[in-house]
């Protein structure tokens, strides 16, 4: 059973206010508030900083909110074991960075939930970050993230090598070419993924490898979202860099073409990402072998 008073402590740090805790929680302010003392009292740190009319994270408490989510993650993880264990369920939480969301793998993940009876897969998108943090408070049983992931507190499996490509639509001059030269690149509006995305940064860092800046090229618009990049391009608004398996749907109906861009090394790793303690191994290795035959 978890303390009612990190319960309170989540909803403080989450809103911000005593008063729009106590709503949330149906409790009084009083009672609020001598959680919070208590837990500080127990923990012997200060919690929170008041700024203004709002109550901020001390680094004490930016700690003790960390372990209070792993806790309150954990027992429900504990009791979906056993409730689903008894019914021969089992229900996994799994994240995605934003590149690979287009890949295959969702589809995969549906086949796999779709052959195995009393599975139920519920799919998280967000960035690197935000998804190593999760893992690591137990909020997610695992995460496809590309790129290098080098984190001591995590595991790191291979499933896929992936590369940045040039993506037009399949009616531009470029398309169906071997290869694209940087020079012809430089001639053509680009629409890119915005500043600080894995995709830009291996972009622009393979650019400097060559001695070339990024300034030297036509970028029209930066946009967070990788649909809406594919969208433009296909209705001829510009081309793109993006990753070649986030782009594996449109490829295949015909909507969209890609190309590799000479002299460019923009290879990168697709991993899969878990706590030390992940206690389905052979759900990682089914899931490597659908992911492989798709």
């Amino acid at each position: 059973m978890i303390d009612s008073k990190l319960y309170t402590l989540l909803k403080v740090a989450e809103l911000g206010s005593f008063t729009q805790a106590s709503v949330a929680l149906n409790l009084t302010q009083p009672a609020v508030s001598q959680h919070i003392r208590a837990l500080e009292d127990e923990l012997g740190a200060k919690l929170f900083e008041r700024s203004g009319n709002r109550l901020l994270l001390s680094k004490q408490g930016e700690q003790a909110v960390a372990a209070a989510k792993a806790m309150v993650a954990l027992y429900n993880n504990l009791k979906s074991d056993l409730s689903g264990g008894a019914r021969g369920a089992r229900e996994l939480n799994i994240g995605i960075t934003h590149t690979v969301e287009s890949n295959r793998i969702s589809e995969v993940f549906a086949r796999y939930a779709a052959t195995n009876q009393g599975v139920t897969i519920k799919l998280v998108t967000a960035t690197q970050t935000k998804l190593k943090r999760k893992l690591k408070s137990y909020e997610l049983d695992l995460a496809i993230m590309d790129g290098t992931v080098s984190d001591p507190g995590l595991v790191s499996r291979g499933l896929d090598v992936d590369k940045l490509v040039l993506v037009t639509s399949p009616s531009h001059p470029l398309a169906g070419k071997d290869f694209v030269t940087i020079q012809e690149l430089k001639k053509e509006k680009l629409i890119l993924r915005l500043p600080g995305s894995g995709t830009t940064d291996m972009f622009i860092s393979s650019l400097e490898s060559r001695d070339i800046s990024v300034d030297d090229f036509n970028i029209i618009l930066e946009v967070d979202n990788i649909a809406t990049i594919k969208d433009l391009v296909r209705h001829e608004y510009g081309v793109s860099v993006l990753a070649e398996s986030a782009c594996y749907d449109e490829v295949m109906k015909k909507k969209l073409a890609v190309m590799p861009i000479e002299n460019l090394d923009m290879e990168r790793t697709i991993s899969i990402v878990y706590a030390p303690n992940f206690p389905y191994g052979d759900f990682i290795d089914e899931i490597q072998e659908l992911y492989h035959s798709t």
